[in-house]
């Protein structure tokens, strides 16, 4: 949800400019070729500035500033579609000077050289290329105080822009301070070194500034809304959107930034509106701002219903966007589909305009919390390729896999345990008819054979493989507690600086400068609880999927990290009790089983994570925060007292295996007067029919399965002495497999 204005790319203008100003050492006749080539520049007539160059480098053959504006003319020329060749041709000038970026700052030569680092830092900038652009920025900016302030301002402005693209609001903040200082020092910075010059030349020079820096005061107040908003600071947000309002009006780029401020406040129906008042067509295209507004439009719509709960609303709205950005790459390029999702022959300014990858993120996340996992599988696959270094996009993954294995879905829809989950087929018919039950084999689902883990399909498989990519993408926990100490350590060292700010809440939130840990592209950086939330759920994960494919011993490994992290929510340990229970029945450990099992080590069942940052919100590519009134999956027990049911009704199956059927049968008596009827799980119905056969009751077995739910008479019995008469019908039985131990309970 982000409006913003591109970098100005215009460091090679100044450098027509440089050239045509009047150094010292020129003849006449270079200063008119000079002066008539950087006029024609200006005015698109690239032909004629070309043949002025060409004029000139027959002078001065060694000057590298010209065949550098000849470059970025005949860039021009084409119109700006051959980015490729023009960071060779500046590279192979830096190569030239023996300079490079790894050298001092002393290497820049004076700051001769300053206008080659710019360009070489928009052309990162464009290409997302947005490490290596800052630290040439960060470069330009140790030799800020000799530059004219136009160009200073440009570097600035590149670097505020490039900080807020990688989640760095506080390095944003204190550049946006250096270009106040700017605005107020214009007139008596400019005066330096004029001493040769006129009254009257400096006069129309600082006029000259002034106004540069009256044009800029809107672009200021809108990356400080930018910086607020990633800070999770609202009452500066709020002030300074009061003055980008002032300033622009009722413009589509200070509507979006309310919208998106009203957005993170919970205020969904007024950001709605908000956007709804846009006037888009006044918006001008991708060539001039390097942003598709439609695109942006439709996205923040899907946004912002996506936290609302609509999911449908929210996927019809992505799927809008990704219509509007790929009809804009086509016609940025040759309008051919692949063209445009390759970036082969866009211009240079409007390459960033390209979402596609982060839109597709956004409908993987979309169309999964609509049950629609393969279409969101597809989706994600295509966002991974760019966004590799991403966990949790490899745990969404991973979900998207489990979520198409699972089944059940159509009496997980209902909420009722379905019969047809019970009764896998009926043999024959009259006295010699027979009921199948279910295994626990022939619920599981059926794998594909013969084919390659590696290969990206949505299989348990596949799943693993992206768990595992998870795990090793988070860094190690002894890693995690020495960077956090060594942050709060140089936090506490800056504490008196931070205590003299003017604003109370930027002192509030640099504090949380501290708390970022890793980067997680396309989202917002993942701060030191999140790291421990997501650990949580990829270990979750991979308990679950370790035990759907059979490996229990990795499922009872996942399943006790699990159980030792710090922090767990009180879902995460339920499910990590059931997950190495199930797991060490699986491998004959009953007794160590049944300690997991205790009802008692279940007291909350609420699903979500530990949060540290209840506020965050959405930015772009980044999942946004649910409403509070999210409702609990079906499959999920929605009350500590039916979690606690289900670790009674697993205990029983435990107990089941010890031959212990007067336990089993007391747990099932336990689990059933704590729950109700719907919230009985199947294999706890089969559970009740394997004691009842046991006992030799076979008509209240068939009771119990015809009805699909457990019979009062059955579980308060107290004696099967009478029932002795039915053992010779038992013999009529072949002989049952043993109901399935556990129920596994899918996190999503």
């Amino acid at each position: 949800m982000k409006t913003r204005e591109m970098a100005e790319n215009s460091a090679e203008r100044n450098e027509e400019k440089h050239d045509g100003s009047g150094v010292t050492g020129m003849s006449d006749q270079e200063k008119e070729l000079a002066s008539s080539a950087y006029e024609c520049f200006l005015a698109g007539r690239y032909e004629e500035s070309m043949k002025h160059l060409e004029a000139l480098l027959e002078f001065n053959k060694e000057d590298y500033k010209i065949a550098m504006n000849k470059a970025v003319t005949e860039f021009y020329r084409s119109s700006q579609t051959t980015t490729g060749t023009l960071r060779q041709t500046l590279m192979a000038m830096k190569n030239r000077l023996h300079s490079s970026l790894t050298e001092d700052a002393d290497g820049l030569d004076d700051v001769e050289n300053s206008l080659l680092y710019y360009n070489q830092a928009v052309i990162c900038y464009h290409l997302k290329q947005f490490s290596e652009a800052i630290s040439i920025g960060e470069k330009l900016y140790q030799f800020l105080e000799p530059f004219e302030e136009k160009f200073a301002q440009a570097v600035c402005f590149l670097l505020v822009d490039l900080y807020l693209l990688t989640f760095q609001p506080e390095k944003a903040l204190h550049l946006l301070a250096v270009l106040d200082k700017l605005s107020a020092q214009g007139g008596s910075r400019n005066g330096k070194g004029e001493s040769a010059t006129s009254h009257k030349d400096a006069g129309s020079q600082r006029a000259e500034f002034a106004a540069m820096i009256e044009a800029a005061k809107y672009k200021l107040h809108q990356y400080k809304v930018r910086a607020y908003i990633q800070m999770k600071s609202s009452k500066a947000c709020k002030r300074e959107i009061k003055s980008v309002m002032n300033t622009a009006g009722n413009s589509a780029p200070s509507l979006f930034l309310k919208s998106n401020f009203e957005y993170l406040r919970g205020n969904y129906r007024k950001a709605v509106k908000l956007l709804n008042s846009c006037n888009i067509a006044e918006h001008p295209g991708p060539m001039k701002t390097g942003e598709c507004v439609r695109c942006m439009f439709w996205n923040n719509l899907g946004c912002i219903h996506f936290a609302m709960g609509k999911h449908n609303l929210g996927i019809f709205y992505f799927k809008k966007a990704l219509q509007e950005n790929d009809h804009t790459c086509a016609q940025l390029g040759d309008g051919s589909s692949s063209q445009a999702k390759s970036f082969t022959g866009m211009p240079m300014c409007a390459l960033l305009a390209n979402k596609r990858y982060e839109l597709l993120y956004n409908c993987g996340i979309q169309l999964l919390h609509i049950g629609r996992p393969l279409a969101a599988f597809e989706c994600l696959m295509e966002a991974v390729q760019v966004y590799h270094s991403n966990p949790r996009l490899w745990l969404r993954l991973a979900e998207c896999c489990i979520s198409a294995n699972k089944g059940g879905s159509e009496q997980e829809s209902k909420g009722l345990p379905c019969k047809k989950g019970i009764v896998q087929s009926v043999i024959g018919q009259g006295y010699h008819r027979k009921i199948v039950l279910a295994s626990q084999s022939a619920q599981n689902t059926a794998y594909s054979e013969g084919q390659s883990a590696a290969i990206p399909v949505a299989s348990m498989e596949f799943a693993a493989i992206c768990l595992r990519n998870a795990l090793l993408l988070l860094p190690e926990q002894h890693q995690q507690d020495a960077m956090t100490e060594s942050s709060s350590r140089s936090s506490s060292q800056s504490g008196g600086a931070e205590s003299s700010c003017e604003n109370s809440d930027t002192c509030s939130i640099k504090g949380q400068e501290t708390d970022k840990f890793m980067s997680a592209t396309p989202s917002s950086p993942l701060r030191k609880q999140e790291v421990e939330n997501l650990r949580c759920s990829i270990l979750a994960c991979s308990a679950y999927v370790a035990l759907a494919l059979g490996d229990n011993l990795m499922a009872l490994n996942h399943a006790e990290k699990l159980l030792n992290q710090n922090k767990l929510s009180g879902s995460l340990k339920f499910l990590g009790h059931i997950y190495a229970a199930e797991a060490l029945i699986s491998l004959d450990r009953i007794s160590d089983a049944i300690s997991h099992l205790n009802p008692e080590n279940v007291s909350d069942v609420s699903v979500g994570v530990v949060s540290s940052d209840p506020d965050q919100g959405p930015e772009r590519g980044e999942e946004p925060v649910e409403p509070s009134g999210k409702k609990t999956p079906l499959c999920y027990p929605g009350s500590v007292a039916a979690a606690r049911s289900i670790m009674l009704f697993n205990l029983g199956s435990a107990y089941c295996l010890r031959s212990e059927y007067d336990k089993a049968r007391n747990c099932l008596n336990q689990a059933v007067s704590i729950t109700n009827g719907k919230e009985i799980p199947p294999e706890a119905i089969l559970l009740g029919v394997y004691l009842e056969l046991q006992n030799g009751n076979t008509q209240l077995a068939l009771q119990i399965i015809k009805r699909n739910q457990l019979l009062p008479m059955a579980v308060h019995r107290t004696s099967p002495e009478s029932h002795r008469k039915a053992t010779s019908s038992l013999q009529s039985f072949q002989p049952l497999q043993l109901p399935s131990s556990f129920t596994q309970v899918q996190r999503k």
